[in-house]
């Protein structure tokens, strides 16, 4: 466990050291609540659904960008020799990285809890529905990070490493799209719903976004997450083979 945290612990600083961390979170704090004012100003209504809508396609974006030099830098820089030869298990290195990034969304999440306060001073929001698309959102983040981590692994090209990660976000975000859907049913009767319950994060994130904490859902997200930290592993294993 020790080497778990002294990766964690060297990722986060070096997200920090950087300001890459502050720069990207910022951002997406901004755009996210931006949109979010825009159409609580329009509707007048007390719910975070326009927000928790807008919110996963910025995951994939802001996501994207914070894992892309993960493993890319690493590659580039040779620096992955040093990991390669330190007393660390591989897993060890995977879990550290990851749980660096998944407590940098978490913070992102934590900055727009303003937005509750705000809400619930006005009135009386859903507050349970709130929690429950936090949750959805949270992870969410977790497989969105678990693939950026992934597609860092494939090339010491960053904007390769964004480009593929946002590429597989995006897959699994459009492939619960009702328009796809229709397409797809349209095409084989039951192929576009199928693909929605068994491929779709945005199928399964509606279901939190709904009120609905589904143990399913929630088994698929951790299941496909820990699918592509697998293949994370597998692929920085052979660097040290």
């Amino acid at each position: 466990m020790r080497g778990l945290w002294v990766v964690f612990a060297r990722e986060i600083g070096d997200a920090f050291d950087s300001a890459v961390a502050f720069v990207y979170l910022i951002g997406a704090l901004v755009l996210s609540c931006g949109l979010f004012m825009n159409e609580f100003f329009l509707t007048a209504r007390l719910d975070m659904a326009p927000f928790f809508r807008a919110l996963a396609p910025i995951a994939g974006l802001l996501l994207s960008a914070l894992t892309m030099r993960s493993w890319a830098e690493d590659l580039k820089t040779r620096t992955i020799e040093i990991w390669m030869t330190l007393p660390l298990c591989i897993w060890q290195v995977v879990l550290g990285k990851f749980l660096a990034a998944l407590s940098l969304w978490a913070v992102f999440l934590v900055g727009t809890t303003p937005i509750v306060i705000m809400l619930s001073s006005l009135g009386s929001p859903d507050l349970g529905l709130i929690a429950s698309s936090y949750a959805g959102a949270f992870l969410l983040g977790g497989l969105f990070i678990s693939v950026g981590l992934f597609a860092s692994a494939l090339s010491q090209d960053q904007v390769v490493a964004f480009v593929i990660s946002l590429t597989l976000c995006t897959l699994l975000y459009a492939s619960g799209h009702a328009k796809l859907v229709a397409i797809l049913d349209g095409q084989m009767d039951g192929l576009g719903r199928g693909l929605q319950a068994h491929a779709s994060a945005l199928f399964h994130y509606q279901n939190f976004t709904a009120g609905l904490v589904s143990l399913a859902s929630t088994i698929w997200f951790v299941g496909l997450t820990a699918v592509f930290l697998g293949l994370n592993g597998h692929l920085v294993s052979r660097l040290r083979a």
